[in-house]
């Protein structure tokens, strides 16, 4: 081997192992960045909303959105996909969620915020994004997120979006995921 090729898988030796290392740090430290910016829109749930109720809120649209990680089967659909609301109120939301499959699943929510500097105001007293949602076979539910948008919103700041991605997150032993797999391809087919 040439001198040139030994420095090279040196480098790679030593480069790779960092790598992977680094991949594993950026979890936490965009946890930590996410909620010191706000950006992605992590919103993070609150004990003191209560100071933030006003009577005189100014008008503000909310959208909402709604999407399925690649591998989760389940309907999942806001009830309304527009609401008007006023800062300094609290107001309840519902999600549409029907477990589609034969098999009782889990699924996570994740929810993001845009613009992201509207997500420091954004106060969630309850959401089902909080806590992991189990379904039986072809078992429906409504599922309901209470919140509140701080007054001091900034004024530019007219419409909020307010997405959640539904993931599987069930615990599959390994019979279950080659019968899911089998069933996906079976469903491919068709």
């Amino acid at each position: 081997m040439n001198p040139e090729a030994k420095k090279t898988l040196r480098r790679l030796v030593i480069a790779v192992p960092l790598m992977f290392a680094f991949g594993f740090a950026l979890v936490p430290l965009y946890n930590v960045f996410c909620e010191v910016t706000g950006i992605n829109g992590k919103v993070f749930q609150t004990d003191n909303a209560e100071k933030l109720v006003i009577e005189d809120g100014r008008p503000l649209g909310l959208q909402f959105i709604s999407t399925n990680n690649e591998n989760m089967p389940w309907t999942f659909k806001p009830s309304e996909d527009v609401m008007t609301i006023s800062t300094g109120k609290y107001y309840t939301a519902t999600f549409y969620v029907k477990n589609t499959t034969n098999k009782t699943m889990t699924a996570q929510a994740v929810p993001s915020v845009a613009p992201s500097n509207a997500a420091a105001h954004l106060k969630k007293l309850e959401c089902f994004c909080f806590e992991q949602q189990e379904l039986k076979p072809g078992e429906d539910a409504l599922l309901p997120v209470r919140l509140l948008v701080s007054d001091e919103l900034p004024k530019n700041i007219e419409n909020i979006i307010l997405s959640y991605t539904i993931f599987d997150v069930t615990e599959y032993d390994d019979e279950a995921v080659a019968q899911h797999d089998h069933d996906g391809h079976h469903e491919m087919e068709h």
